[in-house]
């Protein structure tokens, strides 16, 4: 038998009645009420009421406990009085009538408080996390990641994965992110990385004949905290299959993300398949690769409309190679003027002038640019950018009036500027406007982005970059790598997205050596730097390597998104600070001189840095 408990804290019931019981837990709450004294009794599982009379012999003791002590409870459970039954606690209905009382641990002083937050800062949350951890929502949050990792595992299985770990000591390799690099003690000035992602290995699994891999993959990269995206360290669900093409690797992932969400939450869940939009059309149309289509509001390019205008501060931009871009919103017209003034100190924000709009109301056209702009002209704006709400038209393209044009009221807001910062900002003002105006339904809404541009430029070498994964095959083959222009060659590279988050990055890989070298050539490296850098995977892919692909749904970012948590640290047990700073465990910290000389190691530290 158990010396410490016979029940939990959140396992009794009505049934229990009359039996004598022992729990174990944390002092939640402590109430006195004169000759009753009150104590919620806390543990891993639930709450329990504990109550005692002034006149038991353990009154005194149970009077001094302090707050967050450990202690043990024996009594009687008892029923309730109707009047005092909780009935949002599922052991509101009954409470236990404390008969003996043993301190386990005793607290003198908690460095933070465990029933609020709001006072509290971020750096003293991490670095008494063990504390932080005990409260009910953060508690909740750890118990639903086990729940789901335990579940993603069972899914993958039963659809014929078989879960594989891969090394954690790898080789350095230019996966867009800092690595972590370990001094090897054994090889003096050699250096191992910890994995940006098990790229490699699972590749190599599919050469080495495992059809369909999977695992719960730790990855490791150094780069700047965001809200979404814990630095150092998160995990995700890495899968890679062979001989399939993307429409199979979107088959097989689709059901298990479905099912995950639809079994851990009450929201509505878009149905699988999910929508797949190109990454151009995403630019275009809603303003970033990572859209959020709760969001029904969309952009449209009208900078033909603005060509030989009158208004010149757009028409010059346009002849000089810009784009203009729009957003229509039905119902916008009603806003008062104080709505758009706000926009245009927002717009001023983002280091434009201002932010151009016409209000359509009626046969009325009203606003900084309307006046500028001739009736045809006007009716195409109103027609291309509003009467898209009143039809099931998705193109762009001029839509052909089904009614007088006079009946599409609404507000439409334009950003003029070249293409990239056009397309930006033009993605955000999407955002605020649905926002601002509640225009976004509540619920998951998934899509993929497909056709990712295999090569992008860097603007600050003037050179050309793999603009994804370097590991993807080009949509063309070895044609399109020798014939087309690296800036407008395709990957069969694609993202999955849920709510304006990234939870994954997939692709069908390259695996022909003779295109890896051609695609890497393209992005400045030498066949010798290819085979040196890529050893393993060089030579795998000389003996026979199957067409594979796979993905890797990130599982920190999906339980962020299932507990509703705006910041992905609130569901990682013991996550680094946005300076990537263990708190907790003084990391990352000095080593002593004997560790650097046994790993040949001698520091050259800037002037600023002070190990004392």
């Amino acid at each position: 038998m158990n010396i410490y408990r016979t029940h939990t804290c959140g396992e009794l019931r009505l049934p229990n009645v009359g039996e004598t019981v022992k729990l174990s837990g944390w002092v939640n709450k402590k109430r006195d009420h004169g000759s009753l004294l009150f104590i919620d009794l806390r543990d891993h599982y639930g709450i329990t009421q504990c109550v005692i009379d002034s006149s038991s012999d353990v009154f005194r003791e149970v009077e001094k406990v302090r707050h967050e002590c450990i202690v043990t409870v024996e009594g009687k459970v008892t029923e309730r009085t109707p009047e005092s039954v909780n009935e949002a606690n599922p052991t509101g209905k009954i409470e236990i009538q404390i008969q003996s009382f043993t301190v386990l641990s005793y607290v003198e002083n908690l460095p933070m408080s465990i029933s609020s937050v709001s006072d509290l800062s971020e750096e003293t949350r991490l670095k008494y996390r063990f504390l932080d951890l005990r409260r009910e929502q953060i508690h909740k949050n750890i118990v639903l990641r086990s729940r789901v990792i335990s579940a993603l595992r069972e899914k993958m299985t039963k659809r014929g994965f078989l879960e594989i770990n891969t090394p954690i000591l790898t080789c350095s390799s230019p996966e867009g992110a800092r690595d972590f690099l370990v001094p090897s003690r054994l090889h003096p000035g050699k250096f191992y990385a910890l994995p940006q992602a098990p790229q490699q290995f699972k590749q190599l699994l599919m050469v080495a004949g495992f059809d369909k891999y999977f695992q719960i993959a730790p990855c490791f990269r150094d780069e700047d905290s965001r809200a979404d995206r814990s630095p150092g360290e998160f995990y995700q669900l890495d899968f890679e299959m062979s001989f399939v093409t993307q429409d199979d690797v979107f088959n097989a992932i689709e059901p298990v993300i479905y099912e995950i969400f639809k079994e851990f939450s009450d929201k509505t869940v878009s149905p699988y398949p999910f929508r797949r939009i190109s990454y151009r059309y995403a630019m275009l149309r809603y303003g970033s690769d990572k859209p959020d289509l709760r969001n029904p509001l969309m952009i449209n390019e009208v900078g033909d409309i603005f060509e030989e205008s009158s208004f010149t501060a757009f028409a010059n931009i346009v002849k000089g190679g810009g784009v203009v871009r729009a957003i229509g919103v039905v119902g916008a017209e009603k806003q008062p003027r104080s709505f758009f003034d706000k926009l245009n100190d927002w717009a001023k924000e983002q280091d434009l002038p201002g932010l151009g709009y016409i209000i359509f109301n009626g046969e009325e056209a009203k606003g900084p640019i309307a006046k500028f702009l001739d009736e045809n002209r006007l009716r195409a704006i109103r027609e291309r950018t509003l009467a898209i709400w009143h039809t099931n038209v998705d193109e762009i393209t001029r839509l052909e009036s089904l009614c007088r044009s006079s009946e599409y009221n609404g507000a439409v807001f334009f950003i003029c500027d070249k293409k990239s910062k056009a397309e930006k900002v033009a993605g955000l003002l999407r955002q605020k406007l649905g926002t601002d105006l509640g225009l976004c339904s509540d619920g998951f809404e998934f899509c993929w982005i497909t056709d990712f541009p295999m090569y992008e430029l860097n603007e600050t070498t003037g050179n050309i970059d793999f603009s994804h994964n370097p590991f993807s095959m080009p949509r063309g083959g070895m044609e399109a790598l020798e014939n087309e222009d690296p800036l407008e060659i395709t990957a069969y590279q694609y993202d999955i997205v849920c709510n304006g988050i990234e939870l994954s990055s997939g692709a069908i890989r390259n695996h022909l050596p003779e295109l890896m070298i051609k695609a890497f050539s393209i992005a400045g490296y030498d066949e010798k730097t290819v085979r040196e850098k890529f050893k393993g995977m060089f030579q795998a892919f000389q003996c026979g390597a199957p067409p594979h692909g796979g993905c890797a749904p990130g599982i920190d970012r999906m339980i962020m998104l299932l507990t509703g948590e705006p910041n992905i640290r609130e569901v990682i047990a013991f996550p680094l600070n946005q300076q990537a700073q263990d708190l907790m465990m003084n990391a990352p910290s000095n080593v002593s001189d004997k560790q650097l000389r046994e790993l040949h190691i001698k520091l050259d530290l800037p002037p600023t840095i002070n190990l004392k």
